[in-house]
């Protein structure tokens, strides 16, 4: 299908997903009171799988034919769990604010995966710039601390950034590139769901002893609502308008992240972490900026 013209709809629909995907870190932070962030990687995975399969069913798609993608699906699987397991265990340690703005570090990984893997591939002078500025935000939001945020738990979401960059050149470089978004995705949140009950035992993550209703909620809404709705909602997008100019609007993430963080839990924003976010989502807007030509882009990392 030919991409469109971006209208009013489509915008305002961008904008939609991406303030929910900046509160998803406020919702994960407070299911972690009941659900360690293993399991919830899981359930949401699990929830999400059956959203997912339900919408290839009602639409035709022939997402479980062989076609010589399944090795690479497997990886890009493995790297999917292990960053939201990274991302999770991040907001034990910092701020839902803090994990939000250095998980959005990922273009500079993809950059650095992109100059030796995808050489057809090259970066803009203005994305070059972007990078920059998004390396520094991350460099001094890292220097200055604010309440609630620790090394650790800065460290992690950062490690998470770099498990998305890495799945998002597994996707580019193998032949998932060529594979049906919504195969893509499943192949991401099907290994997650297999893994994390494994992975949560070897880790030694406790078992839920008691879910809340609030709890209830937060892994209802990742699942459904995250997973479930609105990974397909931008698949959708991204088959009727052109890639680049959707991804421009993905800088509004982290300033939602961070007004979630300080609407639900209080988080401050000091001087210096201020800084890093206006360099971080400045970087962010241009690494995402549209060329006049658009040309189709892998399907994003769900975050």
């Amino acid at each position: 299908m030919k991409a469109r013209p971006l209208d009013p709809f489509a915008a305002s629909l961008t904008l939609a997903l991406c303030v929910l995907w900046g509160f998803n870190q406020v919702v994960v932070k407070i299911a972690l009171a009941d659900v360690g962030p293993i399991a919830q990687t899981g359930v949401r995975s699990a929830i999400g799988c059956v959203c997912v399969i339900a919408y290839a069913a009602a639409t035709g798609r022939r997402i479980f034919r062989i076609d010589g993608t399944e090795a690479a699906g497997a990886l890009a699987g493995l790297l999917f769990t292990a960053e939201f397991i990274a991302l999770y265990e991040s907001l034990r340690w910092t701020t839902a604010g803090r994990a939000t703005v250095f998980v959005f570090a990922a273009p500079f990984f993809v950059a650095l995966g992109a100059v030796f893997l995808l050489r057809d591939e090259r970066q803009r002078p203005i994305q070059w710039l972007g990078l920059a500025l998004a390396f520094l935000g991350v460099a001094v939001g890292l220097a200055g601390r604010s309440p609630g945020g620790r090394m650790l738990g800065d460290a992690l979401a950062l490690l998470a950034a770099a498990l998305w960059g890495a799945t998002t050149i597994v996707i580019k470089a193998t032949p998932l590139r060529r594979a049906d978004p919504t195969k893509v995705l499943l192949y991401q949140i099907g290994v997650a769901t297999l893994i994390a009950p494994f992975a949560a035992v070897v880790l030694g993550e406790p078992l839920p002893a008691h879910l809340s209703a609030a709890t209830l909620a937060a892994l209802l809404w990742q699942g459904v609502a995250v997973v479930g709705l609105s990974y397909v909602a931008w698949f959708w997008l991204l088959g009727r308008y052109p890639a680049p100019q959707l991804s421009a609007f993905t800088f509004v993430t982290p300033l939602v992240g961070v007004f979630a963080g300080w609407l639900v839990f209080g988080e401050t924003v000091t001087s210096d972490f201020a800084v890093a976010i206006a360099l971080v989502v400045a970087g962010v807007a241009l690494v995402n900026w549209p060329r006049r030509a658009a040309s189709p882009a892998a399907p994003p990392d769900p975050g």
